[in-house]
């Protein structure tokens, strides 16, 4: 008991809610991190409760259906836990979607890079299948600068989703620093003023080779400089800033990191996908909950790292297993 009452205590400190609204969230925490799904039936089967299990699943339900949350106030929740302030942070923003029955989920986020994963820190549903619009990618970027500011953002990374003429004309005037990867099929002209795709501007780059380009072309109406890089297998990844970097290519590859977080949050954490809730506003209620979830086990792994001992390492070098599922398997068996 003392110790969901110091949970208790700690998202008070945080969440302006009621206190019945703290007590359920702190409840679902703990049973989160036992179950390791977000089904409410199996949530409500494992809730530490007097009251029936119907009952239990009524009160969940109400959680996600009634209850209004400031979402600014989670944010800087999350960013607190991890001492970000007067920080400089990359930002990366993806998607994540899936179908249940015929309705499509599907997840805009904007994460920070931390540590080889992203931590979450806005996300919206869109109301359609497929790529997300300028005008949302926009919409969440200033609601990140109104409550954090610009100054902290040393970088933002996305993949090739995120390209498109309006969207960097808007990142370029907000002096926003970007790392994107562009399709290599994007039109630009060569030194003679010919129009040719962006990779025949890397033809003579070989497996395995980098390269920064020394001037900037123009790419979706807008002038950037281009960086390229050719794996082993051949394949060509050409990455957009509005500034000289040499380093472009490297600094992009943390973009993988919130691919990472998705990971977590569905097959190797908590089965985001499991969930029988379609409404959109009722998924971004969930989200909270996922999200708290993932950085206090992801806080614990990096506890256990420094105070207990390091994640074990295998034969080809990779580490056994991440720092949140590190941290999220301490919780199941001390909760348990």
């Amino acid at each position: 008991m003392k110790h969901i009452n110091k949970l208790k205590a700690i998202l008070k400190v945080h969440l302006n809610w009621h206190k019945s609204r703290i007590d359920c969230f702190a409840k679902m925490l703990l049973v989160l991190m036992t179950a390791q799904t977000v089904n409410l039936t199996k949530l409500a089967n494992q809730m530490m409760s007097r009251s029936s299990i119907l009952v239990r699943y009524r009160r969940l339900q109400r959680f996600f259906s009634d209850f209004k949350i400031d979402y600014d106030e989670v944010a800087k929740f999350l960013f607190y836990l991890f001492g970000l302030e007067g920080k400089r942070i990359s930002i990366t923003m993806d998607r994540t979607n899936w179908k249940w029955g015929q309705k499509n989920i599907n997840i805009l986020m904007l994460g920070i890079v931390y540590k080889g994963i992203a931590i979450p820190i806005y996300w919206i549903l869109l109301n359609k299948q497929g790529n997300s619009s300028t005008r949302e990618r926009i919409a969440m970027m200033k609601r990140f600068i109104r409550i954090f500011g610009k100054s902290p953002i040393a970088g933002y990374l996305a993949d090739r989703e995120f390209i498109g003429k309006d969207w960097f004309q808007w990142l370029i005037k907000e002096e926003i620093p970007f790392y994107i990867r562009i399709r290599n099929d994007a039109l630009t002209h060569n030194r003679k003023g010919q129009a040719i795709e962006a990779s025949g501007l890397f033809h003579s780059l070989n497996p395995g080779e980098r390269q920064a380009l020394k001037r900037t072309y123009e790419i979706y109406g807008n002038r950037v400089y281009l960086s390229g890089s050719r794996a082993p297998n051949g394949d060509l990844m050409i990455i957009a800033s509005p500034s000289k970097q040499t380093d472009a290519i490297c600094i992009y590859h943390k973009r993988w990191e919130i691919e990472t977080l998705f990971q977590s949050l569905k097959t190797r954490g908590f089965q985001f996908e499991a969930t029988h809730i379609t409404k959109r506003c009722r998924i971004k209620k969930l989200m909270v909950l996922l999200a708290i979830g993932f950085c206090w086990a992801h806080k614990i792994g990096e506890w256990r790292i420094l105070h207990e001992k390091p994640i074990p390492i295998k034969k080809h070098g990779y580490k056994t297993k991440s720092i949140f599922r590190y941290g999220l398997d301490w919780l199941q068996d001390a909760l348990a």
